[in-house]
């Protein structure tokens, strides 16, 4: 196995619809929910994705196999839960600007009480509006009285509803990264602030990786070379790696004492550069309880 680091996490939400009251003034907009078959849902919930996955960290693109994978839906696959469902979100102008897709699940808990739940298997909307009346939506499926759902780790779900405590989150390892080249994945994504960096790295796995390397960041213009310059953190590829989606910080590693700084006011600079706006998150699996 490849040496690596814990790049993003999610949280597994379980969400118990009787406590799911909507705050007042929630925005669902006059859009639409159609239920759709999956030959016609198909291209529209390509098009959001893919409108969503550009402006987002961690969702990756998906080529027709990736769709057919991810959309697979034999008996197997099921886990004894339905087929898969899917719900498309329409603007009044006739947008698709988001979908979920899910299942419903019969269960008991080992009390004996019913633990049945909408799994949510995918969630994307390209605008607020949507993202409330999706979620409303699902809120409203009779007779089930829990909702499951894999998401980002600040998922802004809770902030809907006036008892957040409806929504109970536990946290769930989901992406590790691995840099196998450091110039060419540093220079390859972008910051959220101006910087000038020399990072001393060392790769015991891929030993080419080890030495110092400025990286030079405005806007769009990237730029990681190779550098005999003073260096200003020091850390391992495994740290970077960590780093890399901009989940886990470098002040949190520094914390740890596996980043050093060896410039005043480095560390500060660099974990708000590498940090974004929204917590990485990739959709790739589904974390349900078991009753």
């Amino acid at each position: 196995m490849v040496p690596g680091d814990r790049a993003e996490c999610s949280a597994g939400l379980q969400c118990e619809k009787r406590s799911m009251v909507f705050r007042p003034g929630t925005a669902f907009g006059d859009g639409t929910i159609r239920l759709l078959g999956r030959d016609e849902a198909r291209p529209l919930i390509e098009k959001v994705y893919d409108e969503v996955r550009t402006g987002a960290v961690g969702r990756p693109d998906r080529t027709d196999r990736s769709w057919d994978s991810r959309l697979f839906d034999e008996p197997e696959a099921r886990a004894g839960a339905t087929s898969l469902r899917f719900a498309v979100h329409q603007d009044p102008g006739g947008h698709i600007t988001g979908y979920a897709l899910y299942r419903i699940r019969s269960a008991v808990d080992v009390l004996g009480n019913d633990a049945s739940a909408v799994q949510v298997m995918e969630f994307v909307a390209t605008c607020h509006q949507a993202y409330a009346a999706l979620w409303r939506f699902l809120a409203g499926i009779d007779l089930v009285p829990w909702i499951e759902y894999e998401a980002a780790v600040d998922e802004p779900l809770p902030h809907l509803l006036t008892d957040p405590r409806a929504v109970r989150s536990t946290q769930v390892d989901r992406l590790w990264v691995r840099l196998v080249d450091v110039d060419r994945a540093l220079a390859g994504r972008r910051y959220a602030t101006p910087l000038d960096l020399v990072l001393d790295v060392e790769d015991g796995f891929c030993p080419w990786n080890t030495g110092r390397y400025r990286l030079q960041a405005d806007g769009d213009a990237v730029s990681c070379e190779r550098t005999h310059d003073p260096a200003d953190l020091r850390l391992t590829s495994t740290e970077l790696g960590a780093a890399f989606l901009g989940g886990t910080t470098l002040a949190s590693l520094a914390a740890a004492g596996r980043v050093s700084e060896l410039q005043p006011g480095a560390l500060a600079r660099a974990t708000s550069a590498f940090r974004g706006e929204r917590e990485p998150f990739y959709p790739g699996g589904w974390a349900f309880p078991a009753y």
